[in-house]
């Protein structure tokens, strides 16, 4: 019988995993996108559960309701999409292919 090899996740790995949860992403989703089981992320989760605050009940929004949770969407879809294009960049980093050039402005 072969001993099976573990995979290590780096820290700073496991923290975008649970940052893209905690973004609203289903957990299926994120561990399918990102290669990994859904128990070993819903373990993360769990371990890094946190409160979280959205909508309107946030902490930095200020205004009427429809305006602030439309803000702390847009917020969350912001990060969101931050966090998956840094992951995209360190991806072809490792497999070797060069990122696109930001169009200058």
């Amino acid at each position: 019988m072969k001993p099976v090899a573990r995979k290590r996740y780096t820290a700073e790995f496991k923290a975008q995993a649970v940052d893209l949860v905690g973004l609203g992403k289903p957990v299926r989703e994120v561990a399918e996108d990102l290669g990994i089981g859904v128990g070993i992320l819903h373990k993360w989760v769990g371990k890094d559960s946190q409160p979280a605050q959205l909508g309107s009940g946030g902490l930095r929004a200020v205004g009427e309701q429809p305006a602030t949770d439309e803000l702390c969407r847009l917020r969350r879809e912001n990060a969101n999409l931050k966090l998956e294009n840094d992951i995209l960049k360190k991806a072809a980093v490792i497999l070797g292919t060069k990122p696109q050039l930001e169009p200058a402005q």
